[in-house]
């Protein structure tokens, strides 16, 4: 069995919640969760639409780092609040760079 606690996630949703590749991306990130990985969501385009959403916000309360696209928010005309740390692409870069796995929905 390999250990996955400790390791790091870094997703990258792209996609509105309506969308189907929402859930899989949830349940994704809390299966991870639950196997003690570190997790780092960066949502961009229609992705910003669900910073807010409950489903979201509870992966952030168990501790995923939860960051959104400022320019994103702004072109939906979403508030930039604490919901999530509010950044640029080059945060993206970062998550990219210096997490074990990344993926994209």
């Amino acid at each position: 069995m390999i250990e996955l606690a400790g390791k790091k996630l870094g997703v990258l949703l792209t996609t509105a919640p309506s969308h189907p590749n929402f859930r899989p991306a949830l349940a994704l990130m809390t299966a991870a969760l639950d196997a003690g990985v570190r997790v780092y969501l960066y949502c961009v385009d229609e992705g910003v639409r669900a910073v807010a959403l409950p489903e979201i916000q509870a992966l952030k309360n168990r501790g995923a780092s939860l960051f959104g696209c400022a320019y994103g928010a702004h072109r939906r005309h979403i508030q930039v609040d604490d919901s999530a740390a509010w950044s640029g692409l080059t945060v993206l870069a970062d998550v990219v760079g210096s997490t074990d796995r990344f993926v994209s929905f």
